[in-house]
């Protein structure tokens, strides 16, 4: 990130307050309390992914996503929770008991644990979203080159266990993916004998082949913005498309067929003019066959 200071010199006579007081860089969303709330990007790439997460072997019925809603995890400490950026489920209804819109996702009622999360990586949240302030839990050995540093306490029953430790060790998520709006850099673990192995990212793709589906980093305009955005794909590579996107693609293909039928017709009256003159040059009047084209 850009790094920015602050204050700003005074001069005199004082400049404007767009130039001396705070900007949007040193007044972050986040709260002190509460790190790494969401901002614009949050919102519309959560909505992005949601859009276009369509896994083929599971019905929409049985599909359910979220961004910016509590996971609670812990039936011992059913106030722990965490609140993952966007997070995917299938083979759980999308309606709680088939009838309500969740207020929470809480996984002793579910029976269903998230397949896939989604961090989007924040200064507040960037360690501990990439386990760089977890150690195992008590029953784990230790893993060697995995660099999730020692500066963070165990669990106990005051303080709730990190991020990193909810998705790998206690629900076990089988895909745990970062991505970083700053550096545009992608990130995907999948879990291997109960902890996460970083996976190789080709051409800013991770295939899920349980899913069906793919994520990959896209360069195209989403909500008026262009940029490079998190978002799914299918076993064909082709991008997912929005409900936007698909009707703009009808109508385009529409257009397109009736240009088509537009040049054909031109076409078949270009002919019929030519032949027309050929009769007359051959002195044959084609009103005679053609009365409707006198």
């Amino acid at each position: 990130m850009v790094s920015f200071n602050y204050p700003t010199p005074q001069t005199d006579p004082l400049g404007s307050p767009k130039e001396t007081l705070p900007t949007m860089y040193d007044l972050p969303s986040e709260y002190p309390e509460e790190p790494g709330l969401p901002d614009e990007f949050h919102d519309w790439q959560a909505h992005l992914l949601s859009l276009t997460f369509c896994p083929p072997h599971y019905p929409l019925s049985q599909i359910f996503y979220a961004s910016d809603l509590n996971l609670y995890y812990d039936a011992r400490h059913p106030l722990w929770h965490k609140r993952p950026d966007w997070f995917g489920v299938v083979g759980v209804p999308r309606l709680y008991n088939d009838v309500d819109m969740r207020l929470s996702y809480v996984v002793w009622q579910e029976g269903v644990n998230p397949f896939v999360v989604v961090e989007l990586l924040s200064p507040g949240t960037e360690r501990e979203d990439l386990g760089e302030q977890v150690i195992p839990l008590p029953d784990s050995e230790p893993r060697q080159g995995e660099g999730n540093g020692q500066e963070s306490q165990l669990p106990t029953e005051d303080k709730p266990p990190r991020k990193w430790q909810v998705y790998e060790q206690i629900l076990q998520i089988p895909y745990y993916v970062v991505f970083s709006r700053y550096t545009n850099q992608l990130r995907a673990f999948k879990l291997n004998e109960a902890h996460y192995q970083e996976l190789e990212v080709q051409d800013g793709r991770v295939w899920m082949s349980e899913l069906g589906l793919g994520l990959g980093l896209w360069q195209g305009e989403f909500q008026g913005i262009n940029r490079l955005w998190l978002r799914w794909y299918d076993a064909q590579g082709n991008w997912i498309l929005t409900e936007a996107e698909q009707e703009r693609q009808r109508a385009e293909q529409e257009r397109h067929r009736a240009e088509q039928e537009r040049q054909r017709a031109e076409a078949a009256q270009a002919r019929l003019d030519a032949l027309m003159e050929r009769l007359r040059e051959s002195g044959i009047d084609p009103d005679t066959f053609f009365p409707d084209q006198g």
